[in-house]
């Protein structure tokens, strides 16, 4: 017996949809899906999360001096006159940085290796490529999924049955995180 669902696609696709719906269940929270493909994803997402669980504080924070370009009330930057040139004005700021230990740097390169880059975009920039972030999946499990999982040994997901679904007659299920 196989020790994953084939779900009637090739290795590329499966692996393709797999990482798909993984991505969305951690941005998201819950997805819609049908009962097969629900069970291989929580697999994937169960596994990430563990990682992230047991990852979450292995870090250290460090100071460092960053040089900042100092900005005028209208937020555009102060230029000088150095040697018949403008020149930009810098400031030097002390910041505070988390730096990663090399087994939670492991960890977060596992994740990119299975969740994708998402972009947010705001709802007034709806369709337009302005003022779009990328958002780093890597980072919200450790701070945001992780601290809620802590005390708790796996099942950080929940499999409910909808109903068949139109069509097809296959079951649909609502996967979320518990």
């Amino acid at each position: 017996m196989a020790g994953y669902r084939k779900l009637s696609r090739t290795a590329s696709q499966r692996k393709a949809l797999i990482r798909g719906q993984v991505t969305a269940l951690i941005q998201n929270g819950k997805i819609v899906t049908t009962e097969a493909k629900a069970k291989e994803i929580r697999k994937v997402a169960e596994h990430l999360i563990a990682m992230a669980v047991r990852e979450r504080d292995n870090y250290e924070t460090v100071t460092v001096t960053a040089k900042v370009p100092r900005k005028d009330k209208d937020g555009k930057r102060v230029k000088e006159v150095v040697d018949g040139k403008k020149v930009t004005v810098y400031d030097e700021v002390q910041k505070e940085i988390r730096k990663d230990m090399p087994s939670r740097l492991h960890a977060r390169r596992e994740m990119q290796k299975v969740l994708y880059t998402v972009k947010e975009v705001p709802t007034e920039n709806a369709g337009k490529k302005r003022n779009t972030k990328e958002v780093d999946l890597a980072e919200k499990l450790f701070t945001e999924i992780a601290p809620k999982y802590a005390d708790r040994n796996g099942g950080y997901t929940r499999i409910v049955k909808i109903g068949l679904r139109r069509g097809d007659a296959a079951m649909e299920v609502l996967l979320e995180l518990v």
